[in-house]
């Protein structure tokens, strides 16, 4: 495999696939065979040498101590032992990792439930970890479920939402003060109201580039979406499908997975011992959601645990639910997508799924070969049940390519959490456009790798890469080789691009110089959406200058705006379809 470190700039420039892959459990090694009560399962480079670590969480009332396997580059993944992340003995339950004090490493926040305190561990560096008592509600007692992750107000630094689902507890957002504290914030309703809440994600779900939150509940309460207003504060979603969903629901997926450019929504339910429907949402483009009718949504199942992933590189992502506390039915569900957004059961490639409690699940290439592999933590499906061993699943792959991207912030959060990362390639004579945000929870008590995972079928180059920073840095790279890990760092922008491809855009911005008032004639896009936003001389967004339309059948659209209230300067109109993208630069005066 190789890996480049690059950093950006703006560049000027005009098969058979669904190849079934197969995976192979891991049968010998401490995963395998050491038995416990887990929950959270993590995949995580903690000691940045390229290769995705393990960590899982375990949670039996009496205690347990967590696990941390280091990957030896070898295919081997070694129990950690002697650190503090391994050695608190609390009833532990979800994870998150993110460089939370921008030293370059992933640093840990564990949640634990029975009245215990939660846990943050700074990392030394190393991989080592060091416990932080005061930090966080390490002085509290806790009856958390999970927590992520995730920079909302855009100041470079990660803060963090945690879920609670004892009675008459609420769930909390903190944010990230830079120097080890964490200040208490209040959202109405988010923080002040009490429910029992199981999984949150933070997530771009409009596009606007703030991260929105969104927290499942259980006992037939009403699941809630919360948009970021971009000022601090939250707005809940009080209509449409998404918000008046009401079962008992765990886990919760966003993915692209029509590869439509906007992130849809898998929900993940279980009664208490009895099987309920996951269910399906389609993103439109414009903030609002689509019920789907699938048959992953009547297959039943109690459902804790899910995670979207591109397993078979071909170009689109398929999904693993994970079932556990259940009367009747304990064997785990693996989708594939059709690249639609349709998805059907594989009953084969998984074999040797146990039929045991699942919690949860997360998809990372931990032998470093370009193809996704699968860890499942295992639970105790009743008191007294006797503990399982864990899963790890070893992909076997095809004959796919594939592109790893992972990103490294300098103005944004060092983990780039909250970025987008779009690529566009030609597989199967096909201009494909994917997207895939990176994510400190991906789903309940599960995490993804933080390196971004491309499958491309039977493209033999990346076209275009397009990374849309937290800080709202827009940075551009053509002309990639597949099958590589690409590192790339956070850079301003400089000079004008555009895309000449099956679809050109070509953007005139008149006058120019304008003192304020600014003409943007764009031709070139087909019908449907696209955005339109204005960055500044560093390639941030503006605020408020994001725009999104609907263009007609002539593919040509103007748009007038008023930038008077903006200092003198070079700014930047960039405008996104769902094929293709251009930049053009215009001057203040």
């Amino acid at each position: 495999m190789n890996k480049f470190i690059l950093p950006f700039c703006i560049l000027a420039f005009s098969v058979t696939i669904n190849a079934q892959v197969s995976f192979t459990k891991v049968t010998n090694g401490a995963i395998a065979t050491t038995l416990s009560d887990s929950r959270s399962v993590n995949f995580v480079d903690v000691n940045l040498d390229g290769w995705e670590d393990l960590f899982i969480s375990n949670g039996p009332e009496d205690g347990q101590n967590n696990f941390l396997y280091i990957n030896n580059g070898n295919g081997q993944l070694l129990p950690l032992a002697d650190d503090p992340i391994v050695q608190d003995f609390s009833p532990s339950d979800g994870a998150t990792f993110a460089d939370a004090d921008n030293d370059g490493d992933l640093d840990a926040f564990v949640v634990t439930w029975h009245g215990h305190i939660n846990y943050y561990y700074q990392n030394n560096g190393d991989g080592s970890f060091t416990h932080l008592e005061d930090v966080l509600t390490g002085n509290s007692e806790s009856y958390s479920e999970t927590a992520s992750w995730g920079d909302y107000d855009q100041d470079g630094l990660v803060d963090i939402v945690l879920t609670n689902s004892y009675i008459n507890l609420k769930n909390e957002l903190y944010r990230n003060a830079g120097d080890q504290t964490f200040e208490s914030i209040t959202i109405e309703e988010l923080t002040t109201n009490s429910r029992t809440s199981r999984s949150v994600n933070w997530v771009d779900y409009n596009g606007d580039g703030h991260m929105d939150i969104f927290v499942t509940n259980e006992s037939n309460q009403k699941n809630e979406l919360y948009t970021n207003n971009g000022d601090g504060n939250f707005t809940k979603v009080e209509t449409g499908p998404v918000a008046s969903s009401a079962r008992g629901s765990m886990s919760s997926s966003w993915s692209d997975i029509d590869n439509d450019g906007d992130l849809d929504l898998l929900i993940a339910n279980a009664g208490y011992f009895q099987e309920q429907n996951n269910q399906l949402f389609i993103n439109m483009g414009n903030g609002t959601f689509q019920s789907a009718d699938a048959p992953l949504t009547t297959d039943g199942g109690c459902s804790y645990g899910s995670a979207f992933a591109d397993i078979d590189n071909d170009g689109d992502e398929d999904l693993l639910i994970a079932n556990g506390y259940c009367n009747s039915n304990l064997q785990d569900y693996l989708y594939i997508n059709d690249g639609q957004g349709n998805f059907s059961r594989d009953m084969t490639s998984l074999e040797g799924l146990p039929e045991a409690c699942s919690f949860g699940c997360a998809w990372g290439d931990y032998n470093n070969d370009g193809f996704l592999d699968l860890a499942i933590a295992q639970c105790s499906n009743n008191t007294g049940s006797i503990q399982p061993p864990n899963s790890l699943f070893r992909n076997s792959g095809n004959t796919n390519n594939w592109l790893k991207i992972r990103l490294e912030g300098n103005v944004s959060n060092r983990s780039a959490i909250g970025a987008i990362i779009r690529t566009k390639a030609l597989i199967q004579n096909e201009w494909t456009w994917q997207m895939r945000q990176i994510s400190a929870q991906s789903g309940y008590c599960g995490q993804n790798s933080l390196i971004a995972h491309f499958g491309l079928a039977d493209a033999t180059q990346v076209d275009s890469i397009i990374v849309e920073w937290p800080s709202g840095i827009t940075n551009v790279l053509t002309a990639q080789d597949v099958n590589q890990e690409l590192h790339l760092q956070e850079n301003p922008i400089s000079g004008t691009s555009s895309v000449t491809a099956e679809e050109k855009i070509h953007i005139q911005c008149t006058p120019n110089p304008s003192n304020g008032p600014l003409n943007i004639t764009i031709n070139g896009i087909k019908d449907g959406f696209f955005k339109l936003i204005i960055l500044d001389s560093l390639g941030r967004r503006i605020p408020n200058n994001s725009h999104t339309f609907n263009t007609s059948s002539t593919h040509h659209t103007d748009v007038n705006i008023n930038l008077n209230e903006l200092p003198v300067g070079q700014y930047y109109v960039y405008v996104q379809s769902s094929t293709s993208f251009a930049i053009a630069s215009f001057q203040l005066h």
